[in-house]
């Protein structure tokens, strides 16, 4: 099947060939003026045929054109449209500069992004938001997040309460993909959650994919995250900081060689663990918990043809603990994500462009205990390598061709534990795991008409769990038994090929309206091994194998879209239905960290999930935002939980609405309105409770006893509903050309709304009951944060 997919891919190529043959290309780069940065998705358009292409993710586009005179004309939201006349005799490419619009009291426009977008492209199940954007909304402790701003948005769910952990259309929490510059992000929270690894100054464009996800993407089931990283200003030096209640950052920018290349620095670190030591008792100083990131982006024009970029990206989280009654306890924890991308694009001709990447990416767990004369250390995590290579043909003006391939190499730690016990050595590894994971695409956006367009794509992945690795029998004690098999170096131990077809299709009612339809299937090599409802740092990725299927999605989604009064307002409404296979549940009461037999604690089940996702987005005017509303329902079914009948996923949430306005008052002030509402999570209590005696107290001379909770069925209960309002407030002061700054008030929950983050019973002895009680995190809370740029 492959090899008759390869076939009829190159005869399209010689069939394109022959019919572009008396063209010439008319191709380009668009740049902000003011910092060099390249625009995406700018459109641009020529008058006299009325085509239109929109600029890639490096700011790059390509036509196919007769010899003649034209008029070209781009538009970028939030930017002066620009007309240029061309005389076309040959290939031709052209650097362009949009200037960004003058503010004026009446014209204000969420920038960055195409006009008609929502309603002409083949895209669906896809939004986008700027790192500016981000930074209008309320926060807490005053620390701009792109994981909250996207729970905003429909069909994105929020994990909890204050939580950057999202689901999307009923998947789990590692059925996202997070990719920043191209690099995988593992984990993406700091603060055990509360806020994420992205430092909104070094962000300029994210966008996620929930579904009709095109063949270029894949390794997840549920969605892509694919945040972008800012360039450095080309043509002056800039500084940007912040500072925030609990956290300070800081970011320097400008030219290696003015036009030619730049940098960008940026860091964060949060620093109440240094403010809080001095009123700590001392019983407690010492004990800290503080994080920190650095982000680092560089590129070079090294000729009219190339360009190279490097990304990296490094953070930490450290918590450190010692015992107020025992200075020989202490506790060090740490966990944090590294990352670096080496980019190349060239362009072999006007009408062929590529982008290859050389990709590093670790996340790693450190912990360090010591109890007086013992001392241990365990370490586990996972790095990738990975080497990918994508070209964009501009084949006709009514075929737009992509195709690619991406090779992974895996390597999975579950646990290395060293260190002593007194006069004992510990040295203890449960075997490292590696794997090579492998994809090779091909689609075309086809204009197949006026109205009628097309995005058809096809993905071949194939997954091989491999040697070195010593694989142990265990009896139903988990102890080992038998003889181990051995695996040689890349001998194979499991090997996954599949296919992934993926379709998008856009009927163009009119100008303003049309309706989509797309289908993917997306396949799941690697697993989250947890069993909480949101991603944790002690979590653990673990590979498929023989036991442990690929996980599968099919999806079908269908909507409508339409534009109102010239593009200013944005509507949609999508439905969708998901199956997924060879979902991943773990044992109750299973032990995930340090197990050699881990693969013993899973059961393997099914997920359903569909729903009704309706968005309405003002782009323009003083008052600006959106407003998201999503029906949704999401089930699990596993024969050995449950008595193997489905029930609702954890995050399964009826209703969920959200509403985000933006008001200008004035050049100096702005304002931003977020209410949120959401159908309580679904979760398991206990329906009943009895005493078991124990044994007997010698000394009160009674029997004692220990209190047993029954358990029927799983997620059975609703917590009550979850819904807040936050508002925020920006003040700018007046700017020179050398400094400017701004002061940012915000209010979370203004209206102290007791959102539930779980429940907890205890007994009442006296009337002989059982009590639950709420735990809430946060109440009305206030924050405010200092920005400044030179």
């Amino acid at each position: 099947m492959l090899k008759k997919f390869l076939n009829i891919f190159i005869f399209t190529i010689i069939i394109f060939n022959v019919t572009a043959q008396n063209k010439y290309t008319l191709s380009g780069e668009l740049r902000d003026s003011s910092n060099g940065e390249t625009l995406i998705g700018a459109v641009v358009k020529i008058i006299e045929t009325n085509k239109a292409i929109s600029t890639n993710t490096y700011g790059y586009f390509a036509l196919n054109l007769p010899l003649g005179n034209y008029t070209v004309q781009i538009t970028y939201l939030g930017f002066q449209t620009k007309i240029i006349k061309v005389n076309l005799e040959k290939d031709t490419k052209l650097n362009i500069k949009l200037v960004q619009k003058i503010f004026t009291g009446k014209e204000v426009v969420i920038k960055g992004e195409r006009e008609d977008k929502n309603v002409r492209s083949t895209e669906m199940s896809t939004l986008e938001l700027s790192g500016e954007k981000v930074k209008q909304l309320p926060v807490i402790f005053g620390e701009p997040d792109i994981l909250k701003a996207i729970t905003l948005l429909p069909g994105i769910k929020s994990g909890g309460e204050g939580g950057t952990g999202f689901y999307v259309r009923g998947g789990g929490p590692d059925q996202n993909l997070i990719l920043m510059d191209e690099a995988v992000v593992y984990n993406p929270s700091h603060l055990f959650g509360f806020l994420s690894v992205f430092n909104t100054d070094a962000v300029k464009n994210l966008e996620v994919i929930k579904g009709g996800m095109p063949a270029n993407y894949g390794g997840r089931l549920s969605s892509i995250l694919n945040v972008t990283m800012r360039e450095g200003n080309n043509q002056k030096y800039e500084f940007n900081g912040g500072v925030g209640l609990i956290a300070s950052r800081f970011s320097a920018e400008g030219p290696i060689k003015k036009g030619k290349s730049s940098f960008l620095i940026a860091a964060r670190r949060t620093y109440i663990d240094i403010l809080a030591q001095p009123f700590l008792p001392k019983s407690a100083q010492g004990n800290a918990y503080y994080f920190y990131d650095i982000n680092l982006k560089m590129n070079w024009q090294l000729g009219a043809k190339d360009k190279l970029y490097f990304s990296g990206y490094f953070g930490r989280d450290i918590l450190d603990f010692q015992s107020p009654t025992n200075k020989n306890v202490n506790l060090n924890f740490g966990w944090g994500n590294a990352t670096a991308t080496l980019r190349w694009n060239h362009i072999f001709k006007p009408k062929l462009f590529s982008n290859t990447s050389i990709i590093f990416n670790r996340y790693e767990l450190f912990n360090d205990f010591k109890f007086g004369s013992t001392g241990v250390a365990v370490r586990s995590g996972l790095y990738d390598w990975n080497l990918k290579s994508d070209f964009t043909w501009f084949a006709t003006n009514k075929h737009l061709v992509k195709f690619g391939f991406n090779y992974i190499f895996h390597t999975f730690t579950p646990g290395i534990a060293s260190g002593n016990a007194g006069t004992v050595t510990i040295d203890e590894e449960i075997s490292k795991q590696y794997a090579h994971e492998t994809a090779i695409y091909a689609l075309d956006e086809w204009q197949i008409s006026q109205r009628w367009s097309a995005n058809v794509g096809l993905r071949a992945v194939a997954f091989n769990r491999v040697g070195p690795y010593e694989q142990s029998t265990f009896d139903d004690q988990n102890i080992k038994i038998g003889e181990s098999k051995k695996y040689g170096i890349n001998e194979s131990i499991a090997f996954y090929p599949r296919l992934e077809p993926r379709l998008n299709a856009n009927y163009l009612i009119n100008e303003q309206s049309s309706v989509k339809a797309s289908y993917s299937r997306t396949y799941q090599f690697i697993h989250l091994a947890t069993t909480s409802g949101a991603q944790f740092p002690f979590d653990l990725w673990v590979p498929s194998s023989d036991k442990v299927k690929p996980q599968e999605a099919n999806q079908i989604a269908i909507g409508y879209y339409r534009n109102f009064q010239n593009n200013k307002y944005e509507a949609s409404a999508e439905t969708y239905y998901k199956r997924m296979d060879n979902q991943i549940e773990f044992k109750p009461f299973s032990r995930l960290f340090f197990n050699a037999n881990l693969e013993n604690e899973m059961v393997f089940g099914q997920g359903e999930a569909y729903g009704l996702e309706l968005f309405l987005k003002k782009k323009v005017g003083r008052l600006n935002g959106w407003i998201g509303y999503t029906w949704s329902r999401a089930y699990r079914q596993f024969d050995e939980l449950n008595r193997g009948q489905s029930y609702f996923f954890r995050y399964d949430r009826t209703h969920d609405m959200s509403l985000v306005l933006s008001y200008t008052f004035n050049k100096k002030w702005t304002g931003t309105f977020v209410f949120v509402y959401g159908t309580g999570n679904a979760v398991t209590l206990p329906n009943s409770r009895y005493a078991y005696r124990i044994g007997f107290d010698t000394e009160k001379l009674e029997p004692k006893f220990t209190f047993i909770d029954v358990y029927d069925k799983i997620n059975s209960y609703r917590l009550p509903a979850y819904h807040r309002a936050d508002i925020s407030f920006t003040y700018t002061h007046k700017k020179t050309k050398k400094w400017e700054s701004n002061w940012n008030f915000s209010i979370y929950n203004i209206y102290n709304r007791a959102n539930p983050y779980f429940i907890y019973f205890l007994p009442d002895l006296d009337k002989l009951e059982v009590k639950a009680y709420m735990v809430y995190l946060f109440p009305i809370l206030p924050s405010v944060a200092w920005n400044y740029k030179f």
